[in-house]
C-alpha cells in the first residue's frame, strides 16, 4: 500500500466504481479497496448457482433441473438503464461502453385492476391499447403532444403552465382520469409515490421526455441491460480507473479510518496505513455516520416460462402503481432471461421490490409474486437503506446512499453528482467529461 492518495475508495458498488473512474480520469490518485473477493458490493451479480443458494442459506444444492450452475449470473439489486438517461451518458463519455454489450429490454408493463398492460411504445399501440377507453387515449395523446413540445424557455410552448403550476393542475387541465394519470406519474414518469402531484411540474415533464426520447431509441422500451448482468458495470469502471493509474485490492480486510480533529487522514489495513485527502464508501464502511431511512424487500424469483400476458417476451418490466394496491410506494418486477447470459437456456429471473410499509414485507409483494407464478425458486432479502446523516463537507468522508427499491438507475446517478459536487465544490458536467463517442447499444437492438 502506498503511503499517500488524494481520494480512497472503500467497496466496489456502483456509486463507487464510477466516482473512482471519475476521480482517475481527473488526474486524482486514487486507490479503492473492497473487503469482498468480488465487484458490486451490494449489488453484486452473483455466479455460480450455489453461491446464491449459499448466500440466502438454503439447504443443499440447486436442482438438476436449473441447469448448469455456471450459466447463471444473478443480480442481487434488479435494475435497468434507461437508454437515453445519465448512466449511459456517464458510460459513453468515459468510453466504459468498449468493455461491455447490451440488449434492449423487450417490453415495459403496467398493473391495472389485476391484469397487466402494455405501456404503449408508439401512437398505433396507445390507440390500440385496452388500457384507456376511446376518448381517453385522445385526452392522453394531447397530453403527450404538449409534453413533447414542451420548452421551459419558450412560454408560447407552456401553455400558461409556469415552474410554479403543479402537476396536479397540468393533469387537471386535460381531463385525464386517475387510472391515466397513474400510469403517466409512475410508468413513464417513474415516481414512486404520488408526493410529485403537487410538486412543480417542471421535473414531471422533463422526466416523460427522458422516457419517451429513451424509447425513440429502439421502440420496444426504454431500458437497457448488460449482457452477463449488472456486475459488468462496476468491472468496466474499475478497468477506467486503472488505465488512469488507480490501483485496486480487493479482499482487503478494512481495519480503522483513521480520523485526526474530525477529518479524514487514512485508512489502516492488515498492519499498514495508506493516508489520504478524501475518502468515498459505501454506508457498510462507516455504520455511525449513515441513518436508516427505511427497508426494501426483494424477491428474486427463478421462473421456467415467461411472464403470462407479456406475448412470451424474454425481459420486460411491470410496474404495479401504489393506487391499484392500496400502497403509499409502486411495486417493481424486472425480467431477465437466459438470452442475456444470466440464466440456464429456457430459465427466466423475476426479481420483485418495493419499499417495505408493514411488518409482513412478503405479503406486500404478493400481488408480484401472482403474477409470476409458477415459481421455480424463490430467495427473498430485506435490506436497510441507509442514507448518510451528514454532507461530509468538514470530515471529507463521502458516504453512498443504498440501493433504492427503483428499477432505473438514475436516482443512483443522482447520489454520484451529489457526491461529486460536495466533493469537488463544482458541479459534474457532462461536457467536460466527453471523451470521444461511440455507440453503447453494439447489438441492442436485436
Amino acid at each position: 500500500m502506498d503511503d499517500e492518495y488524494d481520494v480512497i475508495v472503500l467497496g466496489t458498488g456502483l456509486t463507487e466504481c464510477i466516482l473512482c473512474g471519475i476521480m482517475s480520469v481527473k488526474g486524482k490518485k486514487v486507490l479503492h479497496m473492497d473487503r469482498n473477493s468480488y465487484y458490486g458490493g451490494e449489488s453484486a451479480s452473483i455466479t455460480p448457482l450455489e453461491d446464491l443458494f449459499k448466500r440466502f442459506n438454503l439447504p443443499g444444492k440447486p436442482p438438476e433441473s436449473m441447469g448448469k450452475s455456471r450459466d447463471w449470473n444473478v443480480d442481487l439489486v434488479p435494475k435497468f438503464l434507461l437508454a437515453n438517461g445519465q448512466l449511459v451518458r456517464m458510460l459513453l463519455i468515459t468510453q466504459v461502453t468498449r468493455y461491455l454489450d447490451f440488449k434492449v429490454i423487450e417490453g415495459s408493463y403496467v398493473y391495472k385492476a389485476g391484469k397487466i398492460y402494455k405501456v404503449p411504445s408508439t401512437e398505433t399501440e396507445a390507440l390500440a391499447s385496452s388500457l384507456m377507453g376511446l376518448f381517453e387515449k385522445r385526452r392522453f395523446k394531447n397530453f403527450l403532444v404538449f409534453v413533447a413540445n414542451f420548452d421551459e424557455n419558450d412560454p408560447k410552448t407552456m401553455e400558461g403552465f409556469d415552474s410554479q403550476t403543479k402537476m396536479r393542475e397540468v393533469f387537471k387541465k386535460f381531463n385525464l382520469s386517475n387510472d391515466v394519470v397513474d400510469f403517466i406519474g409512475h410508468s413513464l414518469a417513474l415516481y414512486r409515490t404520488d408526493d410529485y402531484l403537487d410538486m412543480s411540474c417542471i421535473q414531471t415533464i422533463q422526466r416523460i421526455k427522458l422516457y419517451s426520447e429513451s424509447l425513440a431509441r429502439y421502440g420496444k422500451s426504454p431500458y437497457l441491460y448488460p449482457l452477463y448482468g449488472l456486475g459488468e458495470l462496476p468491472q468496466g469502471f474499475a478497468r477506467l480507473s486503472a488505465i488512469y493509474g488507480g490501483t485496486y485490492m480487493l479482499n482487503k480486510p478494512i481495519e480503522e479510518i483513521v480520523m485526526e480533529n474530525g477529518k479524514v487522514v487514512g485508512v489502516k489495513s492488515q498492519g499498514e496505513m495508506a493516508r489520504c485527502k478524501q475518502l468515498i464508501c459505501d454506508p457498510s464502511y462507516f455504520m455511525d455516520r449513515v441513518i436508516n431511512a427505511g427497508k426494501v424487500i426483494r424477491a428474486i424469483c427463478i421462473l421456467s416460462h415467461p411472464i403470462r400476458n407479456t406475448s412470451d417476451v424474454n425481459s420486460c418490466q411491470i410496474i404495479i402503481p401504489q393506487n391499484q394496491v392500496n400502497r403509499k410506494h409502486d411495486i417493481y418486477v424486472c425480467m431477465i432471461s437466459f438470452a442475456h447470459n444470466v440464466a440456464a437456456e429456457g430459465k427466466y429471473i423475476a426479481i420483485a421490490s418495493t419499499t417495505v410499509e408493514t411488518n409482513d414485507p412478503e405479503k406486500e409483494i404478493k400481488p408480484a409474486l401472482d403474477l409470476l407464478e409458477p415459481i421455480d425458486q424463490k430467495f427473498v432479502s430485506v435490506s436497510d437503506q441507509f442514507v448518510p446523516s451528514d454532507t461530509g463537507e468538514e470530515s471529507q468522508v463521502f458516504i453512498s446512499r443504498s440501493y433504492d427499491a427503483t428499477t432505473h438507475f438514475e436516482t443512483t446517478c443522482d447520489d454520484i453528482k451529489d457526491i461529486y459536487r460536495r466533493m469537488t465544490g463544482s458541479d459534474f458536467n457532462f461536457a467536460e467529461m466527453e471523451r470521444g463517442k461511440k455507440d453503447i447499444y453494439g447489438d441492442a437492438a436485436e
